[in-house]
């Protein structure tokens, strides 16, 4: 790519979800009361699970991980937006936006670990009852939480430095309401070929890999509920199994759309949207999908709580 006129970035803009300022209010709030929302359910089970001793096995292990993360995974962004809107201003530091990117991509790549962590939980737990202590240890948990950090910390770490060699034209303005590669790389006056190449090489296997990992472990899955003849127990594990996919397939569905098609095709407007979804709406829904829906989180809850109680649906 030759280079043009361009200027040392100090900072970008973040356009946000609107440019309306009528709309900033709405926004505001909107955005308000989920955070609020998905860092009391996400605490609340890190609670919960924390409480009881009950809780203390593998998935619940993972589970706890999992709300720790995305309750870090929208306090990456959303504070910021929010602190944006009240002072009426949209810039964002250059070290602050790489900032930005690191977390994320470290979170997502977490969230999606431990996705596939909890699909092989169960993949153990339905297929091969009577190994699943010593194929679920304390030992084996650890190591796959501890491996799971340091792929994602050394995969987030690749992307961000990689963006830091880069340099940036006079546009400085991401109409996103974060800082994220895409619209960072359509800025730049450099060649961005090496980013758009570890995007889809490293990217995508990291994206694909635990995606199989998790399909494989559904197949053997449905495949030994349907020999279970009792049909209780076959909509039981069907319907703890199947808000799992559901989450997985909304994860993964966003997260493709945005990184993994060809940079044509990508639009400001779906892909904002699509980075509300993995960004804000999932982590905010997984702690009522998985656990409070659950009757013997929603015991634990009652007795961190110490009421009788607790108004959640079924």
């Amino acid at each position: 790519m030759e280079r043009g006129n361009h200027t040392s970035t100090s900072e970008f803009l973040l356009l946000g979800l609107s440019s309306q300022p009528e709309k900033q209010e709405l926004i505001f709030g909107l955005f308000l009361v989920m955070y609020l929302i998905g860092a009391a359910g996400n605490w609340l089970i890190i609670l919960a699970v924390g409480s009881d001793s009950h809780f203390h096995t593998p998935m619940y292990f993972f589970l706890s991980n999992l709300s720790l993360v995305d309750f870090c995974f929208i306090s990456a962004t959303v504070p910021k937006m929010l602190v944006n809107i009240q002072v009426q201003t949209q810039s964002i530091s250059y070290g602050g936006c790489l900032t930005q990117i690191y977390f994320c991509i470290l979170l997502a790549n977490m969230d999606s670990f431990l996705l596939t962590a909890m699909a092989y939980d169960r993949y153990v737990a339905i297929c091969h009852p009577l190994h699943y202590s010593t194929m679920m240890s304390l030992r084996v948990c650890a190591l796959v939480l501890g491996c799971s950090w340091l792929i994602a910390s050394s995969h987030s770490l690749l992307h961000t430095l990689l963006m830091a060699r880069l340099e940036f034209c006079a546009s400085n303005t991401i109409p996103y309401f974060f800082c994220d590669i895409v619209p960072l790389l359509q800025l730049s006056c450099s060649s961005t070929q090496l980013n758009q190449l570890m995007i889809l090489l490293v990217g995508g296997l990291i994206v694909l890999i635990p995606f199989l990992g998790i399909l494989v472990s559904y197949i053997h899955i449905v495949s030994a509920v349907l020999k279970v003849p009792s049909a209780r127990g076959k909509q039981k594990a069907f319907s703890t199994c199947g808000s799992h996919f559901i989450v997985v397939i909304l994860f993964y569905g966003t997260i493709t759309g945005v990184y993994l098609n060809p940079s044509s095709s990508h639009s400001a407007d779906k892909d904002s949207l699509a980075s509300v979804m993995y960004m804000v709406v999932t982590p905010t829904l997984n702690p009522f999908i998985y656990c409070l829906r659950n009757k013997d989180m929603k015991g634990a809850l009652r007795k961190l709580f110490g009421v009788k109680a607790l108004s959640c649906g079924r």
